[in-house]
Order: structure tokens, then C-alpha cells, then sequence
């Protein structure tokens, strides 16, 4: 084995290590919040765990367009905040509704009033079709203003950002605005796949009109695209 290889099985064996103690901690520390006890767990899920710690003070939260927010995963003591912009509706597009940051942020809102709807996207394979349909109803359906939001703000919602747009009429440029680095999105990570489902969006263009809902209902495949997108990132990879 060259020296090459066994240092890159050194880090693969560390990754794994780490992934399973990660894994470890999550089981550990993922709790409800019916005691005292749990409560504390979950909150020390949410903040280390889920990261929430780095969200405190960074919001990663920007207007879409008049009545359209979005922003990373709000703790609960910012949904107070987001509730003073009149806001009655969250989209959150990161599902998991037993999660201790779901259980604290549902919690928040209803103290605030605010209703909480999920759907759930995946940040690193190109997203389902039945979820981008029902993101879509849901945009064309809630009352403004709503906010939307991922983890980061980052990845997630910079697509559902861009999609929105383009459901509104808005074009290609405007919608890949959403997928930047001013949001921390960068398209040479493995989030880059966000950015492949425009391409593939942009190119089906070029061949007539279509309306991304009705591209996404009828002809897009998720399966396709993220074996599209993973073979020209190794393509890129290895030039």
C-alpha cells in the first residue's frame, strides 16, 4: 500500500471513529421535553449537537421578496422576534419533528402564535419530488409574511429561495442569487447539488417554457440528478 493510500485510510478510519461517536452523543442527548431532566438534555442536544450555539447571534436570515423571509434554524428565543415581524407561519424544511430542536422551536411558536409546518428536504442528494411539490404549495398558500428556514440558511433554503422566485415569475439570475456565498452556500461543496437542479432547470429551458412547478410534477428525477451531479463532480475531481 503506498503512503498515499494509507494516509487516506488513516482518515477514513478517523471519520468513521468520529461519525459513530457523533452518533453516540445524538442517541445520548436526544430527548423530549416532559422533566426537568429531558429538558436539559434536549437543550444541550440543540445547542452542541444541532450547533444551535453558532446560531445565537448569526441569523443568516435575509428578505426573499415582500412578505418572504428566510434564515437558518431560529432558537426559540428568536421566534418571539421573527413573530414581531408579523410573521404567523414558519416552513421549516428540515422535517425531523422529534427532534429536540423541533420540540423547542414547535414550543416557541406557540407561544407566539406562530404556526409551525414542515416538510423535509435533503441538503446533499437532489430533493425529492413530492417534497418540492408540497414546498411549493405551501409558498403559494401561506398567508403573508412567512419565513422559511433549513439548519444554516445555507443550502436548503437557498434552493427553496430560488424556487420561490421562479414560481413567482422571477428569473435564472435572481434565483441563483439565492445559492451563494453571502449565505454561506458554496457550490464546489457537496451542496453544490442545489445548484445542479437550476442547471438542469436552465437547460430544460432552453428547449421551450415550462413552469418549474410544472417541470419538477412531470419531468424532473431526483435519482436522475444526483447521479448527474455526483458524476461531474468526480469528473471535476480528477481534472
Amino acid at each position: 500500500m503506498s503512503a498515499r493510500n494509507s494516509k487516506r485510510g488513516v482518515g477514513v478510519g478517523l471519520a468513521t471513529w468520529f461519525k459513530g461517536r457523533e452518533r453516540a452523543l445524538q442517541a445520548r442527548y436526544r430527548s423530549d421535553l416532559s422533566s426537568p431532566e429531558n429538558r436539559r438534555r434536549a437543550w444541550i442536544h440543540h445547542l452542541f449537537l444541532d450547533h444551535a450555539i453558532l446560531r445565537i447571534w448569526w441569523t443568516n436570515q435575509a428578505r426573499v421578496a415582500p412578505g418572504v423571509w428566510r434564515s437558518n434554524h431560529p432558537l426559540p428565543g428568536r421566534v418571539a422576534r421573527i413573530a414581531a415581524l408579523g410573521v404567523r407561519d414558519i416552513l421549516s424544511l428540515r422535517g425531523t419533528v422529534t427532534s429536540p430542536s423541533y420540540l423547542l422551536e414547535k414550543e416557541a411558536c406557540d407561544a407566539a402564535g406562530i404556526r409551525l409546518h414542515t416538510i423535509s428536504l435533503s441538503a446533499r442528494n437532489a430533493p425529492a419530488r413530492a417534497e418540492l411539490l408540497a414546498m411549493i404549495d405551501h409558498f403559494r398558500t401561506l398567508p403573508h409574511p412567512f419565513l422559511f428556514h433549513c439548519k444554516s440558511g445555507a443550502d436548503r433554503a437557498g434552493l427553496a429561495a430560488a424556487i420561490y422566485l421562479l414560481d413567482q415569475g422571477g428569473t435564472m439570475a435572481q434565483a441563483r442569487a439565492q445559492l451563494s456565498p453571502r449565505f454561506l452556500h458554496f457550490r464546489a461543496s457537496k451542496t453544490g447539488i442545489m445548484d445542479h437542479v437550476l442547471d438542469l432547470y436552465a437547460r430544460r429551458l432552453t428547449r421551450g417554457p415550462i413552469g418549474i412547478r410544472d417541470w419538477i410534477a412531470t419531468e424532473y428525477d431526483p435519482a436522475a440528478a444526483t447521479v448527474s451531479y455526483r458524476a461531474g463532480a468526480l469528473t471535476r475531481s480528477s481534472t
